[in-house]
């Protein structure tokens, strides 16, 4: 493979136009139909717009990733380009434990603050005047009203399927560093059989996670509408399972393309961020455990 000398500078594109027609017509959707759905109307035509937004940002994603696939397979990459891509997904993934981190300073200052004001702790304990009769305890049962925010009749058991998608998770991380390592060594085989089954692991995870979120809400009460809880669970459990699907996806279409004889021990960087994202992935779900599930 040649290697460009000079930083690439890339021709026209009509990508980024696409990908911000595709986010606003998902975004234009998903307002729609949760306004809809807020209003009673059952012949809402935001699903559909939100599906099209979905389909448009899933064309972009293809075609552009399969353009620069295209361009580092053709040598177009040096390696001032190879530590922009580096730096890009570095910074691409403290943003997203930025994200997750205000979700969890949500869940710091429900439990730790506000929580116990409104029972009457702390140094605002006055609004426990809004509620007299609420007692604060965590996990938040009882809710200070109930009639509106029905508290849940159970929480989740964290040594069931919590503890069993620990597993999956954190063993899917070995899986996919002994997937890097062994193509770093040049061992085709071993790279394509522990990459598979990375994924399988991905996908158990989320058809776990699919099962648990049934349990809550048929037999536990434990629903987006349950009060505090209920909302601080599914929000960080709902995004981290948002993130391991694209994880999961994001490491099918290496596996793809380990297939097809992509990548090498010097030229590998695609393989490496879908693996910093994947670990990612997985520490912030140790949090969740520990802190949603567990504490």
């Amino acid at each position: 493979m040649a290697i460009y000398e000079h930083y690439y500078v890339p021709a026209q594109s009509k990508w980024p136009i696409i990908a911000t027609v595709g986010m606003f017509v998902t975004m234009f959707g998903l307002g729609t139909w949760f306004n809809d759905m807020k209003a009673g109307r059952p012949d809402s035509h935001g699903p559909l717009i939100f599906f099209v937004g979905g389909l448009l940002l899933a064309y972009m994603l293809f075609g552009w990733f399969g353009t620069v696939i295209k361009e580092g397979r053709s040598g177009l990459y040096s390696a001032q380009m190879d530590r922009s891509f580096r730096w890009g997904m570095s910074w691409f993934i403290f943003s997203e434990v930025m994200f997750f981190i205000a979700f969890f300073g949500a869940l710091f200052y429900v439990r730790n603050l506000s929580g116990p004001w409104l029972g009457g702790e702390g140094s605002k304990g006055i609004a426990h005047m809004l509620w007299p009769n609420f007692q604060y305890a965590w996990p938040l049962m009882n809710t200070p009203d109930p009639k509106l925010f029905p508290g849940p009749k159970e929480i989740i058991n964290p040594w069931h399927l919590p503890l069993i998608n620990t597993i999956l998770l954190v063993s899917s991380s070995v899986t996919v560093t002994i997937a890097h390592h062994a193509l770093k060594k040049g061992h085709r085989g071993a790279l394509k059989v522990w990459l598979a089954l990375t994924v399988l692991l991905g996908l158990g995870f989320l058809a776990l996670q699919a099962t648990e979120y049934i349990e809550a809400y048929h037999e536990l009460g434990l629903t987006l509408g349950s009060g505090i809880y209920g909302a601080t669970f599914f929000m960080l459990t709902g995004f981290h399972g948002a993130h391991v699907t694209i994880g999961t996806i994001i490491l099918f279409v290496m596996l793809m393309r380990v297939m097809r004889g992509h990548f090498d021990a010097d030229h590998q960087f695609g393989f490496e961020a879908a693996s910093w994202y994947w670990h990612f992935v997985d520490v912030v779900w140790i949090g969740l455990f520990v802190f949603v599930y567990v504490l």
